[in-house]
């Protein structure tokens, strides 16, 4: 037996199946329409058993793309005064998060039509959020966010324990409406996807670390291609919000909301 087959025998997970994952959430963990959502509709697309393998993969490789934000920013995390607001803004989400592990990992993760309602509403509301907001074009001041800034980011992300809500939606959103400028929170939240998402995979290594022993080929694959492609998806992200707004990723989420209803529910 091949190691593809292997592979494919113990998890339902081909090595094509994690890198066609690992392209989605590198793709989408940074934009403001969910990775967690596209990549359990791709899943259910694919027709992939929903198993724990499955759900702690498509959590774990969000490490690949956390590794580009290091790589990207790595100058900025020296930086004690961001440091420390990082620290604050995590502590509700890791609160939350513990809290909740149970609820989310058993009822939530996997359950299409809760992700189907987040990317709708979610949609909707960053619709309204662009039809009063207005942002103005600064570069990134991170003098801007005070500690109590920081914290109230961190409840903001907290909402995203819901798949399909998208923690960059949350934290984007939360920080423009108490005050923070758009590339100001836009890269701060990518920052502080970083211990919020190392805290998420040490916490489903720590629980569930049986159902991913022997499964390092996939895991790898998902882990590399995520870098590669999150990489890319900032870089253009950045560039995009230059001149646009959030309006089209609102559209985009209703528009996958409702097309996956339409063809793919069962």
């Amino acid at each position: 037996m091949t190691i593809l087959q292997t592979v494919v025998h113990a998890t339902g997970l081909s090595l094509g199946h994690a890198l066609v994952l690992g392209i989605v959430e590198g793709i989408t963990e940074f934009l403001p329409i969910s990775s967690t959502a596209h990549l359990i509709l791709v899943s259910d697309a694919l027709r992939l058993a929903d198993t724990e393998f499955l759900k702690s993969f498509e959590i774990i490789i969000q490490l690949g793309a956390i590794l580009s934000v290091v790589v990207l920013y790595w100058t900025r995390f020296w930086n004690w005064s961001i440091f420390k607001k990082l620290v604050v803004a995590f502590i509700p989400t890791g609160i939350i998060g513990l809290a909740f592990y149970k609820v989310v990992k058993g009822y939530l993760l996997g359950n299409i039509a809760v992700v189907l309602w987040a990317l709708l509403l979610g949609g909707i509301a960053l619709l309204v959020f662009e039809r009063f907001k207005k942002h103005a074009e600064t570069e990134a001041n991170f003098d801007e966010i005070t500690y109590r800034k920081a914290l109230l980011i961190g409840v903001f992300q907290a909402i995203a324990i819901i798949p399909g809500v998208s923690r960059s939606a949350a934290t984007i959103v939360g920080g423009s409406l108490i005050g923070i400028s758009k590339r100001t929170i836009v890269e701060f939240s990518f920052m502080l996807a970083v211990p919020t998402m190392l805290g998420a995979s040490a916490l489903e290594l720590l629980k569930n670390h049986g159902a991913l022993a022997g499964q390092t080929a996939a895991l790898g694959v998902g882990f590399v291609v995520s870098f590669i492609t999150a990489i890319l998806a900032i870089k253009g992200f950045l560039s995009f919000i230059k001149t646009r707004n959030f309006t089209a990723f609102g559209w985009y989420r209703i528009a996958l909301a409702l097309v996956f209803y339409l063809y793919f529910v069962r």
